[in-house]
């Protein structure tokens, strides 16, 4: 005795479902939405009620056996191919600096060590403090700091008149370091620049003794060298000034 007659989409579903043929390759899945469905000619019976393939459990079927469809060799080893490559992570940012020049020195200092960029403005020069590293006093929002030549302490090369194809715009960087607040007068600023630590360097020997002693570092920035400057020895040397 037979068994009751199959509908349309039963025997779709069974046919999906059947082991494969050979025992190696997945039998093919029977795209009847793409000729009898709604992206075919819509002759199929059961779209009065379904309304639409993907409602229709042949659809719901043919998803599934899609998604249990053993890997091909190829793409097997396309997988292992890409997650066999070993990546490569981007360096994280190490320290943050603000680059200045002195003269023809380009150097930087923490940018930790700043409160604020400022005008040039009068120094108060101090009796018997005219030929060392304290310039004076300057008056930066009503609070009179200390202003300190860094180029005199660093033993930097003076250079009394700048080229004439650079612009020269006079700042005073009001630094502040384990309680120490001092004012620098400076020709330039750039500004802040991120460097990770792989950028850095060791000073070469031909800096200036005074110079490297208070260097740490140095790196290249727009095709110049940038000496990184040692807060802690810069500040203590500024205060030993004020001895």
């Amino acid at each position: 005795m037979n068994g009751p007659e199959q509908t349309g989409d039963e025997s779709l579903v069974a046919e999906l479902h059947a082991p494969p043929a050979n025992g190696d390759l997945p039998t093919p899945i029977t795209d009847c939405w793409n000729t009898i469905g709604v992206t075919g000619n819509a002759s199929c019976r059961e779209l009065d009620r379904y309304i639409h393939c993907r409602n229709c459990p042949v659809y719901s079927a043919a998803a599934l056996k899609l998604l249990d469809r053993p890997l091909s060799i190829e793409h097997r080893r396309e997988s292992t191919e890409h997650y066999a490559v070993r990546k490569k992570y981007a360096a994280p940012v190490k320290t943050s600096v603000i680059i200045f020049r002195i003269g023809p020195e380009w150097l930087a200092l923490p940018t930790a060590a700043f409160q604020e960029v400022a005008e040039r403005r009068s120094i108060h020069s101090l009796p018997h403090r005219r030929r060392g590293v304290v310039l004076g006093l300057v008056n930066v929002r009503g609070e009179l700091l200390i202003c300190a030549s860094l180029s005199r302490l660093l033993a930097l090369a003076q250079v009394k008149s700048p080229s004439k194809s650079r612009t020269v715009f006079d700042r005073l960087l009001v630094a502040c370091w384990n309680g120490g607040r001092f004012v620098f007068p400076v020709d330039e600023v750039h500004g802040i620049h991120r460097l990770n630590q792989e950028e850095l360097r060791e000073p070469p020997s031909t800096i200036a003794h005074s110079a490297m002693t208070h260097t740490s570092n140095i790196f290249s920035w727009r095709d110049r060298t940038v000496g990184v400057l040692n807060a802690d020895d810069l500040f203590v040397a500024l205060n030993r000034s004020l001895t």
